[in-house]
This record gives C-alpha cells, sequence and structure tokens, in this order.
C-alpha cells in the first residue's frame, strides 16, 4: 500500500510540474506574441491550480506519513517530494510575477530584440522537466546535467542585465521597461536554481552525496 501511494504521489508531482512548466513557457511566449489573454490566463486560472496542487499534495503527504510511517528509502522520498511541492508552487508564483512584467511590456515598443530572454526560459522549462524526471527515475546522471545547465542561465541573465543597464544609462525613457525585463530575467534565473536544488537533492537521495550548485566540489 505504500508504494501504491508513493506512485500517486509521484504522479501528483508530475502533474504538478507540467503545469508550472506551461506557466512559465506560456508567461514568456504571451510577452513574444503579445497575447494579453494568454499571460491574463496564468495569472486568473493557473495560479490558483497551482495552488489548489500545492494544497492537495501537502495533504496527501501529510495523510501518508500519519497513515504509513515510512522508514529509510521511502521517508526520504516522500520527504523530497514535500520540498518539491514547496518549489513548484514557488515556481508557479515566479510564473506569475513574469506575466505580469510582460502584460507591462506587451503594448510598449521593445528596447531590444527578445533573444536571450526566450532562451532562458527554454533553459529553464527544459531544467524543470529534466529535473522532475531525473527524481522520479532515480537518475543521479540526468540530475547532472540539469545543474551544468544552471551555468548557462547564469550568464544570460548577466547578458541582459548588462546590455539593459547600458541602455538605461543612455535613455532614461527605457528605464521602466528595462527594469521589467530584468525582473523576467531573475525569475527566470530562479526557476533554473529551485530545478537545480532538486537535482542536488536527487543526487543526494540517490548516491548519499551532497553537492553543491555548479558542481563545485566535483571539479
Amino acid at each position: 500500500m505504500l508504494k501504491t501511494r508513493i506512485l500517486s504521489l509521484k504522479q501528483k508531482v508530475t502533474d504538478f510540474s507540467s503545469l508550472v512548466e506551461g506557466m512559465i513557457d506560456r508567461s514568456i511566449s504571451g510577452l513574444i506574441e503579445k497575447n494579453e489573454r494568454m499571460l491574463v490566463g496564468i495569472i486568473e486560472t493557473d495560479e490558483p491550480r497551482a495552488n489548489s496542487f500545492e494544497v492537495e499534495i501537502d495533504e496527501l503527504i501529510t495523510e501518508t506519513i500519519a497513515q504509513f510511517s515510512p522508514k529509510a528509502k521511502e521517508l526520504r522520498s516522500v520527504l523530497m517530494m514535500l520540498k518539491m511541492n514547496n518549489d513548484l508552487e514557488r515556481i508557479g508564483d515566479l510564473a506569475v510575477n513574469i506575466s505580469e512584467s510582460s502584460l507591462y511590456l506587451i503594448d510598449k515598443p521593445l528596447v531590444k530584440p527578445l533573444i536571450d530572454i526566450p532562451r532562458m526560459s527554454q533553459f529553464a522549462v527544459k531544467m524543470l522537466k529534466n529535473a522532475i524526471d531525473s527524481f522520479i527515475n532515480e537518475d543521479p546522471a540526468l540530475a547532472r546535467t540539469v545543474c551544468e545547465m544552471d551555468n548557462e542561465v547564469d550568464n544570460l541573465r548577466d547578458q541582459v542585465l548588462r546590455e539593459l543597464v547600458t541602455f538605461m544609462v543612455g535613455d532614461a525613457s527605457t528605464i521602466e521597461r528595462s527594469i521589467h525585463l530584468i525582473r523576467i530575467s531573475r525569475n527566470l534565473e530562479r526557476t533554473a536554481d529551485l530545478s537545480t536544488n532538486i537535482c542536488e537533492d536527487v543526487i543526494f537521495m540517490v548516491d548519499g552525496r551532497t553537492i553543491k550548485h555548479h558542481m563545485d566540489e566535483e571539479e
């Protein structure tokens, strides 16, 4: 019965992850396509769904611990899903932040062509998907690839910041738009960080090894 419950919890976490992956992806698509309906849908429809998922999974985990008193590996898996549930809820919040900034930007001229931010979004969504897959399949090798991708996202964030600072210094009329773009890049970077955190926990759960961001201890 405990194994069946854990499988059910893993499916719930996977479904929750799919929802927030879509929220991140569409928050950037809405910006690129200037699609107000898509962005409003994330805020008004998807965010309440994400909050409901978070509450449902939290209650199921609490019931599982109380009913089955899991031990050893099963307990680690259940507790990790509890942490992941919180991380996924936070990623949903980040998608809402991005959507709010995108709504501000869609009817205004671009400060610069949208190149690096869509790339950041692609990385962030892929990292989240692979992070969840690495947990479900107990695959530390896949988890390590996600940790390595975090550097790419950080580099893109830094590039976005450098370019936008240059625009703001040169033209004060770009400041507010630039700040929203910086906010979007930071929310994408934070999404990647949370996915990396999940993968660090997967590596510890499977291999019993503690690593830091960017795999510093393995270099």
